[in-house]
């Protein structure tokens, strides 16, 4: 029987390498800095609030989305089955899904299940916070400021975004802290099953949903 061919894309790590050489590093430097990119990317999700629905002539914004996570999961099928290569892949990721994946289905779960105000609040979280938070634990220098960093920083977001978009400012206040203290203690367990990035948007965004309905949710 013939053997499929693997696909590769990548350059066996030289771009990598080269990224991480203009920030005085090393591959694994741009490996890095290349998933912190794309981490931040993740944010785009929530051009979903203020695209209009037409934007695509014969599909909507929504299922725009819903295709885009199809095709990631697509692609993640074909590389556990070995016919695919993907940069900046981590040891751990190879005999189960990949972290990009589990971060799509956070995304696009956050905007299409959760009012807008939470998941703008979680979406930002997880797409801004949880680098710095891996940053702040691989750094000597800096890595006395975890967790107390990552957790004043979501909940000054929390706190602002649930403020404007109409909750009470005390029940806000409240809300971000536990939404804050959630977020970063689900960004802690390391899970074979599941990964940090969906724990991190979903557990939070829940949260937050249930406080909700004891008070202003928008």
């Amino acid at each position: 029987m013939r053997r499929l061919v693997t696909v590769r894309l990548h350059r066996s790590g030289r771009f990598r390498a080269w990224l991480g050489a203009r920030f005085g590093g090393d591959a694994e430097l741009g490996d890095r800095l290349l998933r912190r990119g794309l981490h931040f990317l993740g944010a785009s999700v929530l051009l979903l609030f203020v695209l209009p629905s037409t934007t695509f002539v014969v599909v909507t914004v929504p299922e725009v989305l819903a295709l885009g996570l199809a095709v990631v999961l697509g692609i993640e099928f074909l590389r556990l089955a070995g016919l695919l290569e993907m940069p900046a892949m981590r040891p751990y990721e190879r005999g189960r899904p990949a972290s990009y994946a589990w971060y799509a289905i956070a995304l696009v779960a956050a905007v299409l299940l959760f009012p807008p105000a939470i998941a703008t609040v979680v979406v930002l979280g997880t797409a801004f916070l949880d680098p710095l938070i891996g940053e702040l634990r691989r750094s000597g220098r800096w890595q006395w400021l975890y967790p107390t960093a990552p957790i004043l920083a979501y909940f000054g977001l929390a706190a602002v975004g649930l403020t404007l978009a109409g909750w009470a400012v005390g029940w806000a206040v409240g809300a971000a802290a536990v939404a804050a203290l959630v977020a970063v203690a689900s960004e802690r367990p390391k899970m074979l099953a599941v990964d940090d990035d969906l724990a991190m948007t979903l557990v939070p965004a829940a949260a937050l949903l249930a406080l909700g309905a004891l008070g202003p949710l928008q």
